[in-house]
């Protein structure tokens, strides 16, 4: 069974969400466990519910797949160590002062995204598709760069962030190519065991180079994420499903068109933020939200058409 194409537009939107409820969880756990104790977290007590994904995937749509095609063993670690070092790198930028100069660079990710799934995977946006990606970078890079001035990301004081930023964004975007590269390879568009598989090895891999990298550097760390296993397997599990949402949609559009709608998720925080903390948007937040708004209708559009 072949997944429709249009299940990729609720399965990003539902990854999105099951995102937000994640971030939440894992809040609490950065400040008990550290930055890298916390990533370590996302995968590894994410495994028992990818295990099961797959497990129902595989049931659920018995076509065959390839287990270990070459072009998905060399994929798959790119995509794992990319996401690995961009996270790392998200959280240096953000322990630095002026880190809001690194974070407005890192959201050239849809537009590097979409650059490399073009090079790397053939993958067509068309027109339309092309006009939400830029939309998109801008109103994200509004958002997120509240406060700062067009002279702050070009200055030379602002070079060393600036390129972290850049470093940061590249490896979500190879790391989205790669993961869909990765699905293809398995099993082609539409495959949803093969997007589980793809889940499931990715965070198997990821939890062995940060338990390893843990356990070597840090072993107190370690020990307190063996310890926090409780509140742990809860936001391991979000992160599993938001992953699997992710995944599957990787399946079935271009990784671009993926994590522009995913921006509804900033979205839904922005209304959050409204409804229960009254807070009162600026010119420049106002201008964002319409930009990444009008990026969602026009990347549904561009790829339902």
């Amino acid at each position: 069974m072949i997944l429709p194409a249009w299940l990729w537009i609720p399965a990003t939107i539902a990854a999105a969400a099951a995102q937000t409820a994640r971030n939440a969880l894992q809040r609490g756990l950065v400040a008990e466990l550290g930055g890298t104790g916390a990533t370590l977290v996302r995968f590894l007590y994410g495994l028992p519910a990818s295990l099961c994904l797959f497990v129902l995937a595989s049931f659920a749509a018995a076509e065959p797949i390839a287990y270990a095609p070459a072009a998905l063993l060399f994929w798959l670690p790119v995509g794992a160590l990319a996401q690995i070092l961009a996270t790392f790198f998200l959280l240096e930028v953000m322990g630095r002062r002026n880190f809001a100069v690194a974070v407005a660079w890192s959201k050239t990710e849809i537009l590097l995204i979409a650059i490399a799934g073009w090079l790397v995977l053939g993958d067509a946006l068309g027109p339309l598709g092309w006009l939400a990606v830029l939309l998109a970078t801008a109103g994200v890079l509004l958002l997120s760069g509240k406060g700062v001035r067009p002279r702050d990301l070009f200055g030379a004081e602002a070079a060393a962030l600036a390129w972290r930023g850049l470093l940061t964004g590249a490896g979500f975007a190879l790391a989205a190519v790669a993961y869909r590269a990765s699905i293809l390879a398995a099993g082609g568009p539409g495959s949803l065991p093969a997007a589980a598989w793809a889940l499931l090895l990715a965070q198997a891999l990821q939890s062995l180079l940060l338990v390893g990298w843990l356990a070597l550097r840090e072993p107190r760390v370690l020990a307190s994420v063996l310890a926090a296993w409780r509140p742990s397997l809860l936001a391991g599990t979000m992160g599993a499903l938001a992953s699997a949402g992710w995944f599957t949609a990787f399946a079935l559009a271009p990784a671009a068109a993926v994590r522009t709608l995913g921006l509804v998720e900033m979205l839904f925080a922005i209304l959050v933020g409204r409804r229960l903390f009254r807070e009162r948007p600026s010119g420049q937040e106002l201008a964002g939200q319409a930009l990444v708004a009008l990026a969602i209708l026009l990347i549904v559009r561009a790829t339902t058409g």
